[in-house]
């Protein structure tokens, strides 16, 4: 089905569903469970809209006046999340533009025409209209309230015809979580509740696997849906109806893949597209489930953790998604992250997608990720090879058939081993990484290899050693967060590294490498541009069937731990 006719049916479902009986009010309503942030409530109400990576001041206009840089922009006005923020700010002039944003939209688009028009986007604005009925309807009119209803009720009827048209994943998993809000809360529209309950635990089925994990490997997209599955069965079990088997199971095994998705500072692993995660989120989610436990054993979604002392590391140990899955795929098979405590040392440079296409695909290629990687070469089909943001040249592509790992240890260091063949054909290199965590999380030792084994692998290399006589270029990179203050040392024999609590940490090799300290970018889609940091490269060639090199990362120096830099690794309570 084209666009254009996609667009056509939902406005025309939209424009139907407005002819319907409205609800009068709520049955009941549940409980407001999103987190808004106080400051971003400030600057709404200054006139100042940053979303999707965007800035647009306009302190004189209405939200539904100005014109949005992109369409993830747009989607995200008209998914009216921005409302938990105002309702975090809570004053007289939070209420006032809630209320006013909320007519202004039903004014102007409530008859069905407009972007936010998507089943998906609608369910996200029906969870937070409903979330924050007080805010919306306290001191208003009748003529304002009437109004109000009769949009929800036609937005609710809108999603129950139209939410199989949404693409699965976390778009459907939006709708049918916002269509039992909707049914669950309003006059006239109980009808859609059971139908909705029983389709999300369909798509549960489908869509999260045995292990907890979804298609994508995204971990902030797996905190989406598993929030979203928390509400609607909170909701559920508020309404005495309970959520079904299907949507209690797929809460229960989606836990313990997320808690291994964890670094020390209870922020996500930044891969295949996802970020960081809210401030507050993961850990919320997790006690708002109640499934108590630890973090999956071995991998968890195609990840691999190592925690002891205050350190975790997490590694992309398996392959990038593939098909529909691979919309947002990174190339960073045995690509890891690093987090001593509550700052991050180590990272990737993140998904680039809200400055441009260029950053968008620079932030997938391999440079752009902590893992070794053949000069010029990504280790995954993801793209042809063009100008990228970092003023470097697209990478060629080698696709990996086999990612395998598997957890190591002894008394004293746990670790894992880890390989892929995405440089086999091309050139006849088997990749193998090994990581060693010491049991008091002060040391990582590590061990790059790229071997040609058989007989096929050699002839492949030695056919590649003919086009590079000099040998096969390759660096191995560590990417640091922006605020680790990084310094080579006059013999560039090491860099020091110093997080923002006074921790020091050495890096250190063994090898035939030259050692660099270069520019590197962080990005984020909470900032206007990507951040200024530093990488940490060693830059070598394979001239031989088997080329080896070591390093290490050591902290030298402690300071006394402050309260916010202690994390328990398995605290999932919230704060009193």
């Amino acid at each position: 089905m084209t666009d254009r006719k996609t667009r056509w049916l939902n406005r025309w479902h939209a424009w139907r569903a407005g002819r319907a009986t409205p609800p009068t009010g709520f049955v009941s309503q549940p409980d407001p469970r999103t987190i808004g942030s106080f400051a971003r409530g400030r600057q709404l109400v200054a006139g100042n809209f940053l979303f999707a990576g965007n800035l647009v001041q306009a302190p004189e206009q209405s939200l539904w006046t100005i014109s949005p840089p992109s369409p993830d922009f747009e989607a995200a006005l008209h998914g009216f999340a921005w409302m938990d923020d105002l309702a975090a700010l809570g004053d007289r002039d939070a209420r006032a533009r809630a209320q006013f944003w909320t007519q202004d939209w039903i004014d102007r688009f409530g008859r069905g025409n407009g972007p936010g028009w998507t089943p998906d986007v609608a369910g996200r604005r029906l969870i937070r209209w409903i979330n924050h009925a007080i805010l919306i309807l306290n001191g208003q009119d009748k003529d304002a309230a009437e109004a109000f209803y009769r949009s929800l009720g036609q937005q609710t009827i809108f999603v129950a015809r139209r939410w199989q048209a949404t693409s699965p994943g976390l778009p459907r998993f939006e709708a049918l979580t916002g269509l039992v809000y909707a049914g669950l809360s309003l006059t006239g529209m109980e009808k859609h509740a059971k139908p909705a309950a029983t389709a999300l635990a369909r798509e549960c089925d489908r869509e999260i696997d045995a292990a907890g994990g979804i298609a994508t490997r995204n971990p902030e997209e797996l905190l989406e849906v598993f929030t979203l599955l928390n509400w609607a069965a909170l909701a559920l079990d508020e309404a005495g109806q309970g959520a079904l088997p299907g949507h209690r199971k797929a809460i229960e095994r989606i836990a313990p893949t997320l808690r291994a998705l964890r670094h020390s500072d209870g922020a996500l692993a930044r891969f295949h597209g996802g970020g960081r995660g809210l401030e507050g989120r993961l850990d919320q989610a997790l006690a708002t489930s109640g499934i108590r436990g630890g973090a999956t054993e071995g991998l968890a979604m195609g990840y691999a953790r190592l925690s002891s002392g205050r350190t975790s590391i997490v590694m992309d140990a398996s392959k990038p998604p593939v098909g529909a899955a691979s919309y947002d795929a990174h190339a960073s098979s045995l690509a890891f992250e690093l987090t001593s405590g509550r700052r991050p040392l180590v990272v990737s440079c993140g998904s680039g997608n809200y400055f441009g296409a260029e950053w968008g695909k620079a932030g997938r290629a391999t440079p752009s990720h902590s893992v070794l990687g053949l000069t010029g070469i990504s280790s995954s089909r993801l793209g042809q090879p063009e100008p990228t943001a970092h003023g470097l040249r697209a990478p060629m592509v080698e696709v990996p058939n086999e990612v395998e790992a598997r957890m190591i240890g002894d008394i004293d260091m746990v670790g894992l081993v880890a390989g892929h063949d995405g440089y086999v054909p091309r050139h006849g290199l088997a990749y193998v990484r090994r990581i060693e965590l010491s049991l008091d999380g002060r040391r990582v030792g590590g061990e790059e290899t790229l071997a040609a084994v058989s007989e096929t692998e050699q002839a492949r290399f030695n056919a590649a050693r003919a086009r590079e006589p000099d040998g096969i270029p390759f660096d191995v990179r560590f990417h640091l967060h922006p605020d680790v203050d990084a310094t080579l040392d006059l013999g560039g024999t090491a860099v020091s590294m110093q997080l923002k609590s006074g921790e020091i940490w050495v890096f250190r090799y063994e090898g035939k490498a030259q050692l660099r300290l270069d520019p590197s970018v962080y990005l984020e889609k909470t900032r206007l541009k990507p951040r200024a940091a530093k990488q940490v490269v060693l830059s070598s060639r394979a001239m031989d069937y088997a080329t080896r090199i070591r390093w290490t990362f050591a902290k030298a120096k402690d300071t006394p731990i402050g309260v916010r830099d202690l994390v328990r690794d398995d605290a999932d309570e919230l704060p009193n």
